[in-house]
């Protein structure tokens, strides 16, 4: 019988599968459409055998070898292996092929011209496999989950009780006092002490077991080298199995074209590369390809005492999209070791490092020995890899024992290797380090802007002079104000370098030299260039190029001194930048790997918070990994109990065997109605999915409010409604108003506005009888100051929020930003307002036409007309805004300026010389937009962040202050 690929429901005809895939706001629906996931819902079997225990060892003392499973690494283990072809014989082999209706339907949902090609036969189903709820039911305590799904604990309340107190940072003690309450004794609770509710912890079904191992070392070390570990192959099939990741996976490699000639690629996930492409044919026909990302970097526990450090090794599954992966709410990261950090003794400091290196690489061997065995189980071929890598062929011509370190460092040299003897990779297939070492963003784009690029722009204009210009520029609600410059900060963070980036190029314009500015733009447009979340063949190209252009300009750099010694001071002649070298791959990665930006340490460095220092901060200070393993333990036992009762009770059985939420195949029974009830059951499993691992802090979604309000009652939600749409963004004003009413020559007044009158006249005229008009500007005011207006006040707003659609993904929703528009106070004395992008003409749509078709304006009063009693105008359910033009002035035959590649704007004057000021519809405003003065090559001490928005007349518009933005006027 045909089956749906993503459910798995069997269907009497194919026609019935088509009519399924088809049904909206089904799963199933959402899942065909979805650009990248174009490969087969696959259910792998797991092992099951009853999980292992979580380590029970003393917090002061080294543990015992019964208290943790002590695993010893055989590395003949290699070696018998066996092929891949004798697992899974009898199982029945379906593969699912897109028939012409179903492609289609699959084209059309990603896009005109779009051309998708997936690998033939890759993610064979092999039946269904253990879902996360029968892998709940495997549990050893299950049985008494038929009675009481919330054992070990005694009802609902019982266990919301226990998982507060066990995900909590309180200590035993803290616990035992809380529990003592003569409020929490009255409670009917199952345990009354800290300790008694740990051990009941200890029955909840556990995830993947920590292990223990001491490391032998050739060289003596100040204190044991213990290495806590977890099967990493478990790690991995726990994300594999999780069901909040369920639809967010891709399971076969594919290739994405923009038109149908095929001619230019869109690269995006880790799958759409050509690695990806090419380790999938070098496996059986059938087989599911897993990207296993892994991230290790040391982070400090404790600063002020003692200096603590840890090395966590965390682990991921590329498979995961990196929307997804990459989000710290989502818990895609999970710990699978703590390497241990030791001193070693030796006379040569330079040789403890090589050592430190050597003792990381021989613990990795020991943690990744599983998934090296996995990888030779899925090889068919005698030599995946088609030969040795460039580094183990150099290795092996180093002709010395490695135990003399000194020795073996020194021949290591002259191959710029680092003197480690057994890289952990050496024996795992289909790995290369040119393939597994990806461009890096957050340390080596980020980390050389402040480590170079600052410092040339510093010495190229002063740091005071530098300073200044980033302490003038008008504020950006939500983002970074510099207000006493940059050259002077201590212990900047990678989110400080990025704010950073957004206003240098706008800074340095008109100060330094020309070369000097193109070379530091080059860089800068490189970086936003391959941060964007999906790169065609075309930006591939305009990455190169922008690098290009840095090297041929950055002589200029050099010859003026501006590149210097960080101690020294000295200038230097030379550009030995490891970090500028990196570059140079970071084009090519991009059709081997996918985008660079799902590679950036961003996740992994907030996840040590979450892994490594939050348990830290509940231990006694002795001991530390030991006691983060047990936290970590305790914490997941917590979320996976949750995740699987709550699935449970939506089920409302406690037997989950014959009522699996997402994976179990059912009888068509050709009604409708059991559509609609499964595709109700799926979003409730959804809504209990999000609600345990989704972030507790809602992202803003001002199209969703818009909806709602949209869809509301009549006359429930006042008109015109606060939040609307227009095209792809969103904008929402306060649901009351600054000021409720007043009238119209008092706002002229208050607003230094002397043509509003006029301009509201001019606006009635242009709207005619019927609202709803699209405006533009005009050149001559029609109207008489004094003109008559059919009403008198008017509602003001001071400020209104938008938000956009990502330009590459118009499922994401980019930041909130404010659009001000303020009257004059003690703060702002000519009032804060801000610019934006307006729509002048109905047939260009922002963000696809860029500056084609809108206009860059002031928005300086935000209102809406107040009717007269007993009358409703028809204006009054529009909010309306008075804004003043910029013009954009030409640069050589150029619309930007060819130093900065920035538009230059003028504000535009009327023949009578006022400012050109006009009446539109709020819903043309399209995006936010940050202006910076033109400081020429001094800027005027007067300025200040208050009033340099007003005081300069001619301005840079600057394009990097988002990248969203960055891409419109770009691409």
């Amino acid at each position: 019988m045909p089956n749906c690929p993503r459910c798995l429901k069997s269907f009497s005809t194919a026609r019935r599968v088509t009519a399924h895939l088809a049904q909206p706001k089904s799963k199933c629906r959402a899942w065909q459409r979805e650009r990248l996931g174009l490969s087969l819902y696959s259910s792998s079997s797991a092992d099951s055998s009853t999980p292992g225990s979580s380590p029970t060892f003393s917090d002061h003392e080294l543990p015992a070898n019964d208290d943790f499973d002590a695993i010893q690494f055989d590395p003949d283990a290699l070696e018998a292996i066996v092929p891949f072809d004798d697992f899974d014989q009898g199982r029945e082999e379906r593969i699912w092929e897109l028939s012409a209706a179903e492609s289609a339907v699959l084209l059309a949902g990603l896009g005109q011209g779009c051309q998708v090609q997936r690998f033939p036969n890759a993610g064979t189903v092999f039946g269904v496999g253990d879902t996360f709820l029968r892998r709940f039911e495997m549990d050893r305590y299950s049985s008494f989950r038929l009675t009481n799904l919330y054992y070990p604990f005694a009802n609902l309340d019982d266990w919301e009780m226990a998982n507060f107190l066990l995900q909590s940072k309180l200590s035993m003690a803290k616990i035992d006092e809380y529990l003592s309450l003569k409020m929490v004794r009255k409670m009917p609770l199952s345990f009354w002490t800290a300790k008694e509710l740990r051990n009941r912890a200890e029955l909840l079904p556990t995830g993947p077991c920590w292990n223990y191992r001491i490391v032998n070392t050739p060289y003596p070390t100040k204190s044991p080298a213990i290495l806590y570990f977890r099967d990493p192959l478990d790690c991995i099939e726990a994300l594999f199995n999780h069901p909040y990741y369920a639809d967010h996976m891709i399971y076969t490699p594919f290739r994405v074209f923009t038109t149908a000639e095929r001619v230019v690629r869109e690269f995006s996930e880790w799958m759409s590369g050509d690695v990806a492409w090419q380790m999938q044919s070098n496996l059986p026909a059938g087989a599911t390809l897993c990207g296993v990302v892994l991230s290790s970097n040391k982070t400090h526990i404790t600063n002020m005492c003692g200096g603590k450090v840890a090395h966590p090794l965390l682990i991921s599954l590329a498979n995961i999209k990196m929307a997804v992966r990459n989000k710290a709410s989502s818990h895609a990261f999970l710990l699978t070791a703590l390497i241990p950090v030791v001193e070693f003794i030796h006379p040569v400091p330079r040789m403890r490092s090589v050592l430190e290196a050597r003792l990381f690489h021989q613990c990795l061997d020991i943690i990744l020995q599983p998934l090296k065995i996995a990888a030779q189980v899925g090889r068919m071929m005698s030599d995946p890899v088609g030969g040795l890598p460039k580094t183990l062929s150099q290795l092996s011509r180093i002709q010395c024992d490695p135990n003399d370190v000194e020795r073996y460092f020194f021949l290591c040299k002259q191959f710029r290797l680092s003197g480690v003897a057994k890289p952990f990779w050496r024996n795992w297939p289909l790995s290369d380090p040119a393939n597994f070492l990806p461009p890096e963003p957050l340390h080596h784009w980020y980390r050389k802007f402040w480590d170079h690029d600052v410092q040339w722009c510093k010495n190229a204009l002063g740091a005071q002079e530098l300073d200044f210009r980033y302490s003038v520029l008008h504020p950006i609600v939500g983002m970074r104000h510099f207000n006493h410059g940059i050259t002077t900060l201590k212990q900047v963070t990678g989110r400080a370098q990025r704010d950073m980036q957004r206003y240098m190029i706008a800074v340095i314009g008109g100060a330094a030299s020309q070369d000097v500015v193109i070379a530091v733009r080059a860089l800068m447009d490189f970086r936003y260039l391959a941060q964007a979340p999906r790169i065609t063949s075309i930006v591939q190209e305009n990455i190169s190029a922008a690098l290009l252009e840095f090297h041929n300009h950055k002589d200029a750099i050099t010859s003026e001194g501006l590149r210097r010694g960080t101690e020294s001071g000295a200038a230097l002649d030379h550009w030995l930048i490891p970090k500028l070298e990196l570059m140079q791959s970071v084009a090519p990665s991009i059709s081997e790997l996918g985008v660079p930006v799902q590679w950036s340490a961003d996740t992994t460095e907030h996840a040590h918070i979450e892994v490594v220092k939050e348990p830290a901060s509940t231990t006694n200070n002795q001991n530390y990994d030991a006691q983060i393993c047990r936290y970590l333990d305790r914490v997941e036992r917590c979320r996976l109990f949750e995740t699987a009762i709550r699935l449970c009770a939506l089920n409302g059985t406690n037997d989950a065997r014959d009522h699996d939420v997402l994976d179990s195949p059912v009888e068509d029974s050709g009604s409708r109605d059991d559509e609609t009830t499964m595709e109700d059951s799926e979003e409730d499993a959804a809504a209990v999915l999000n609600d345990i691992w989704s972030p507790r802090r809602p992202v803003p979604n001002f199209f969703a409010a818009a909806e709602r309000l949209r869809t509301a009652l009549p006359g429930s939600v006042p008109h015109p409604t606060r939040a609307f749409t227009s095209g792809a963004t969103a904008l929402r004003v306060n649901y009351t108003p600054a000021i409720k009413s007043i009238s119209i020559d008092k706002v002229a007044e208050l607003f230094n506005l002397p043509d509003l009158r006029g301009a509201l006249a001019d606006y009635l005229d242009r709207e005619g009888a019927h609202a709803q008009n699209f405006h533009s500007f005009g050149r001559q005011r029609r109207s008489p100051p004094d003109a008559h207006l059919p009403f008198r006040d008017l509602q003001i707003w001071y400020k209104v929020r938008l938000q956009q659609k990502s330009y590459h993904d118009s499922s994401s929703l980019g930041p909130v930003f404010t659009i001000n528009a303020r009257p004059p106070d003690r703060t702002w004395e000519y009032g804060r307002h801000d610019a934006a992008i307006l729509q002048v003409d109905a047939h260009h749509e922002w963000p696809s036409s860029g500056l084609v078709g809108h206009a860059v304006v002031d928005v300086r009063l935000i209102m809406c007309p107040v009717s007269p009693k007993g009358i409703r105008l028809v204006w009054s359910d529009r909010f309306l805004v008075y804004v003043q033009r910029f013009d954009i002035v030409s640069q050589r035959q150029a619309s930007v300026d060819r130093t900065t590649g920035l538009h230059v704007l003028n504000r535009a004057t009327r023949a009578s010389g006022e400012f050109l000021g006009d009446i539109f519809p709020l819903d043309q405003i399209k995006s936010y937009a940050h202006l910076v003065p033109r400081f020429g090559e001094t800027a005027d001490i007067r300025l200040t962040s208050t009033n340099s928005f007003h005081s300069a007349r001619s301005f840079l518009l600057n394009k990097y202050f988002d990248k969203d933005f960055y891409y419109a006027l770009s691409l």
